[in-house]
């Protein structure tokens, strides 16, 4: 059986946007003196309710990154946005001791969050939102705050679908 080799889609590559969120340099004291790797952390997005993060480690700052892009691109999830620019409702997500409070905005009001969180929100697709981190601000912990709780975000038609009711008797 003869292999053939893997042509890498083009158009399925330019389909995210990536975003180093943090890169830490990590040393390792061993008997010679120290060794030095690079972690990246890295936020992936289509800015169309798509988004993901990843983490990757290497001896280079450009492996590390693409081990984090691969990474990111395994863990995707599916963002509801509502009236094309905000979320459905308000959320904190929770990792670790890092706690990230969102909540809609009207339209105009523009992406209000810190570094990291603002990365996750902006290639989600999210351009109106506000948010308060509360507690640890470590990078990571308040990226996977923030993906925790764009993953529990619910539309009204899926809650009405739940309680077999119309979107309508749940508005009032």
């Amino acid at each position: 059986m003869e292999r053939k080799p893997r042509r890498v889609d083009r158009e399925r590559e330019k389909e995210f946007e990536e975003r180093v969120v943090v890169i830490n340099r990590v040393t390792k004291v061993v008997k010679g003196g120290r060794r030095f790797r690079f972690a990246a952390l890295v936020v992936v997005g289509d800015k169309k309710g798509r988004v993901g993060f990843g983490t990757g480690k290497a001896n280079e700052v450009p492996d590390a990154i693409k081990k984090a892009i691969e990474d990111a691109k395994k863990n995707l999830i599916r963002v509801p946005i509502v009236n094309g620019t905000t979320i459905p409702h308000a959320i904190t997500g929770r990792y670790g001791a890092g706690e990230v409070f969102l909540r809609p905005a009207s339209e105009g009001t523009g992406v209000i969050a810190g570094g990291s969180v603002r990365a996750v929100l902006e290639l989600a697709g999210i351009t109106d939102v506000l948010s308060k981190s509360i507690g640890s601000r470590t990078p990571i912990n308040m990226v996977r705050a923030t993906v925790t709780a764009l993953g529990e975000l619910t539309t009204l038609e899926k809650v009405a679908k739940l309680r077999d009711k119309k979107p309508e008797e749940i508005r009032g």
